[in-house]
């Protein structure tokens, strides 16, 4: 189907669904979707003149997997968004499965997209090729060539091209399976963004790493080798790799040919938050995730029968502390506010459950500090989940009903390394994003409470004194090329 079809045929489903999929009370308001369908992973961020360009793995046609497009938004400040016309349709022999993930850079000012090229038989994985496209303007795409082919000793799992350049060179890292089941980084070079040869496998999994690394995300950050990538595989630990997937990075530093890394460390301790990619704009280092995980309850999000799933997260900045990535919401998500002063409580609860005056809403920003903390604290949102804090083990739990069983409780907990400080919390219709102690920890998870419940009820065990305040968000405007 050639690229006009496309667009011709997700246009007329957009506007078919536009409707329905708008009404939906669990529809984000600041979060970014796809206009209906299925959004996934975020492909090739960047900003490129004054323009931050954010691709999106897009199933227009169903809420499930499978053919997938390289959607396509663009803003200036994260307030204001253009959706434009997908950047990427598969046309190509390989291609004719999906474009799925990849990255872009830019060479003499033209845009440069990387991208999978996948192909399938019978349901299964045929091959996935490594393929590129090039824009003038950043609004229209030409595909150039299919660059690389899996190499000898990797299955057809081969996918999700991130390049970059150092000095004269170009580089480029590309997930894998090893035919051993081990997940794996191969690195490429290049002088001229054709001609790619391959150098080694950065990485690849020990026992119980896991059996595909996907998206694969390499920089530097306070002079340290970051690579990051999303493993499937990896079982459960205690408390930790309790999602279906994971995501998360190791520190690596190069020692003659090889290069050395450590343990990997997970990124978000929450239920839903997977192949997240980074970009560098203005001296910054920023993020943005996939606020889901592949096989994980997708099937029991009420918000199917509303022709659409999944979100992204908030654009964050990373930084490191001299022990770990921290993560923060990028300055810009200020401008979301709808006040500049925030409704400000002081609070001290003792062995009580109760509300603060006018710290409630569904689309919010909300911030504490506390002074000291009892046995235990806790907020209740929406009676629906609940983050609490037990001192003595200096754990904290994010807790909420299981997707596809409300008797069951499902769990998320992280260990402290410190006691607890600060919370930061961001509110959508139907999700929750919290920055523990300045972003040393994340939780992201999706809460479908019942859209009429506005109410949070904070708990203490002893005596809790804290700082809240509370900001109402306003929703990003979108303007549509699609409409």
């Amino acid at each position: 189907m050639e690229k006009q079809e496309w667009v011709k045929r997700i246009r007329e489903e957009v506007h078919k669904q536009e409707g329905t999929v708008n009404s939906d009370p669990y529809r984000q308001a600041y979060h970014l979707m796809a206009p209906v369908g299925l959004i996934n992973d975020p492909n090739g961020l960047i900003k490129w003149g004054e323009d931050y360009h954010l691709f999106f793995q897009w199933s227009p046609f169903k809420t499930g997997h499978g053919t997938k497009v390289w959607g396509h938004y663009h803003t200036k400040d994260f307030v204001h968004y253009t959706l434009e016309e997908p950047a990427l349709v598969p046309s190509e022999w390989y291609d004719k499965d999906g474009c799925f993930s990849g990255s872009a850079i830019e060479e003499q000012g033209m845009l440069h997209l990387f991208y999978t090229g996948h192909t399938e038989e019978n349901g299964e994985i045929l091959e996935e090729y490594q393929a590129s496209a090039v824009s003038e303007d950043g609004r229209t795409f030409r595909k150039q060539e299919m660059l690389l082919e899996r190499p000898e000793g990797i299955t057809p799992h081969f996918r999700d091209p991130k390049v970059w350049k150092e000095g004269q060179r170009w580089y480029m890292v590309v997930g894998a399976q090893t035919e051993e089941k081990r997940g794996a980084v191969l690195l490429y070079e290049s002088s001229d963004l054709k001609q790619w040869s391959y150098v080694k496998r950065l990485a690849e999994a020990l026992q119980e790493e896991g059996y595909m690394w996907e998206c694969p995300d390499f920089f530097r950050l306070d002079g340290l080798d970051i690579l990051m990538f999303s493993p499937q595989g990896i079982a459960p630990d205690d408390i930790s790799f309790q999602n279906t997937y994971q995501a998360g990075y190791v520190i690596g530093r190069q020692k003659g040919a090889q290069w050395e890394r450590g343990d990997f460390r997970e990124l978000d301790r929450g239920f839903e938050f997977y192949a997240p990619q980074t970009f560098e704009a203005d001296g910054r280092r920023l993020m943005i995730g996939w606020m889901g995980v592949p096989d994980q309850y997708e099937e029991a999000h009420p918000t199917l029968q509303n022709q659409w799933i999944h979100s992204w997260t908030l654009p964050r900045e990373l930084a490191w502390n001299g022990e770990r990535i921290v993560q923060t919401p990028i300055a810009e998500t200020k401008a979301w506010r709808t006040s500049e002063l925030p409704v400000s409580r002081t609070e001290t609860i003792e062995n009580d459950q109760r509300e603060v005056e006018d710290i409630n809403g569904r689309v919010m920003e909300v911030a504490i500090d506390f002074e000291q903390i009892g046995d235990m604290w806790a907020v209740e949102m929406f009676h629906e989940a609940s983050l609490s804090y037990k001192k003595s083990r200096n754990l904290l739990t994010l807790s909420r009903p299981h997707p596809e069983d409300a008797e069951q409780t499902q769990f998320r907990h992280v260990q402290l390394d410190k006691p607890l400080k600060s919370l930061h919390m961001f509110f959508d219709h139907s999700s929750l994003e919290v920055f523990v102690n300045d972003g040393e920890e994340v939780f992201t998870s999706r809460i479908f409470a019942d859209a009429a419940l506005t109410d949070l009820a904070f708990t203490s065990l002893g005596a809790s004194t804290f700082h809240v305040k509370k900001w109402d968000l306003a929703p990003v405007e979108i303007e549509s090329e699609l409409s």
